[in-house]
């Protein structure tokens, strides 16, 4: 009944408040609609007719020469000088966008979650956690509608004939095999903390296996957790290609935008490394040991504890998060401008080119921008999540009060046994709950969380380099 309290009622507002100011007051229609970002308009068929040197047709035989069902196309020199015209994205422009509106849902209930989260986290530490954390539920929810988000994203590959089906196909093999490589890691190399997980999920459900005659199930539980594991990632991994070569792209094109802002390519290629420092994070001997005990001449300086290095992790990935989110507008910008770099492409060649060929490479760059803007800000959202689920899950602090503790599960053996005047169902479900509780254990939270985070980064490493060979060598060929 407890956590029919504050919670519920900030809760409900917070879903009251988000319905209300929807169509008013969003962060995700400012995100992209607040006229810094521009866009380039297609040139009218006035002016491509004047480049190529033609009137417009006057009466029905020079408009329809073949017949009234075919029209005589209109035809421009590629060499011919185009120019494009810019303007600031508004919000009415946006609303023609495709996934426009699933983009303003979306990262609308990422930024109400992340309020309620921080609500939550000053009610615990003024009153202590004497409840349940609803924003955990809030966090599951964003996760869930970030996979949501992947899925929609993804299937507009399959939908078009080419071969980006196969390239997520092959991804996603590739990261199963990496997946399931990345387990076989000892802790002491990659402390993930799956095995300590493992090993509590085992003496949770020994007892109360052994009492119903299942030994045999308990090393398929644990070959099913990493073979699902596997799957998972390999699925994400597959996700995430794309999004990384996109971003492989931007990142380039924002840099040349950025020549004369040293600043600027400071921070842009420090979000580009953002994985590789997450990565780095969960490597034991470059990490934690050597922050815990650094080498100072003929002795080691301890500077953090393995408490103060924990929360500096989290910390730290929560900073990567909001650079990237901050970066978002100079990555989209880069994208808006690829229609002017398509179209200064044509004059390279030789020949003539339909006017409507023009116009459209130029609309399309436009209305695949919300696409884009889900591709750049849906990992972020994921890995933020999931590390405020790893701070709250795993039973972490952000260092500014003394960690909770690490609860154990338990005995499945004592919850799993019910009174003899209890019918067979009764029995059934504490049997359930019971090895729900020795699934559910911390320690295996933290290590799933820690494996999905670290993950999420290297996929995104992987991919986003790939992109930038892609880029710099094979695209031009």
């Amino acid at each position: 009944m407890a956590v029919l309290g504050v919670q519920l009622v900030v809760t409900l507002f917070t879903a009251t408040l988000m319905h209300r100011l929807a169509p008013h007051c969003s962060f995700a229609r400012w995100l992209l609609c607040n006229g810094s970002l521009f866009r380039y308009k297609h040139p009218s068929e006035e002016e491509l007719r004047a480049l190529a040197g033609r009137q417009r047709p006057r009466g029905r035989r020079e408009r329809w020469p073949n017949g009234p069902s075919e029209e005589k196309p209109l035809l421009v020199p590629r060499d011919a000088p185009f120019h494009l015209e810019t303007c600031p994205l508004t919000p009415v422009d946006a609303l023609v966008l495709r996934f426009f509106l699933e983009y303003q849902w979306f990262v609308d209930f990422a930024v109400y979650a992340g309020g309620v989260y921080l609500f939550t986290e000053a009610y615990f530490y003024l009153l202590g956690p004497q409840e349940a954390n609803i924003a955990v539920f809030w966090c599951l929810l964003t996760v869930a509608f970030s996979i949501k988000v992947f899925v929609t994203v993804t299937r507009l590959y399959f939908g078009v004939q080419g071969g980006e089906h196969a390239v997520c196909c092959a991804s996603a093999f590739l990261f199963l095999l990496l997946a399931m490589l990345v387990q076989v890691v000892r802790e002491d190399v990659l402390e993930l903390g799956l095995e300590p997980g493992l090993a509590s999920v085992t003496e949770n459900l020994e007892p109360l296996l052994k009492q119903q005659g299942w030994d045999w199930a308990l090393p398929v539980a644990t070959l099913a957790i990493r073979v699902g594991l596997a799957v998972v990632g390999s699925v994400l991994g597959a996700f995430l290609t794309f999004p990384g070569l996109r971003l492989a792209q931007t990142h380039r094109d924002a840099l040349t935008r950025a020549e004369d802002q040293p600043l600027l390519q400071l921070f842009l290629h420090t979000s580009f490394l953002s994985p590789l420092f997450v990565l780095w994070l969960w490597t034991k001997p470059i990490a934690r040991d050597f922050l815990r005990q650094a080498p100072s001449g003929a002795s080691s300086l301890g500077l953090l504890s393995d408490s103060a290095f924990d929360s500096l992790r989290l910390w730290v990935l929560v900073a990567l998060c909001l650079l990237r989110l901050a970066l978002t507008r100079p990555h989209l910008q880069a994208y808006l401008c690829l229609a002017k770099a398509r179209v200064e492409q044509l004059r390279k060649e030789a020949g003539h080119v339909e006017a409507r060929e023009i116009q459209q490479r130029v609309v399309r760059v436009y209305c695949y921008v919300a696409v884009v803007s889900l591709q750049y800000l849906t990992p972020l959202i994921l890995m933020l999540n999931c590390t405020l689920l790893l701070k709250w899950l795993g039973c972490y602090s952000w260092g500014l009060g003394p960690a909770p503790p690490l609860s154990v599960a338990p005995s499945s053996a004592s919850a799993g046994s019910v009174g003899p005047g209890e019918d067979e169902v009764q029995r059934i479900v504490a049997g359930v709950a019971a090895a729900l509780r020795g699934l559910a254990t911390p320690l295996l939270l933290r290590g799933v969380l820690a494996f999905f985070i670290w993950w999420t980064a290297a996929c995104q490493l992987v991919s986003s380099l790939f992109g930038l060979y892609f880029h710099q060598h094979l695209a031009a060929c």
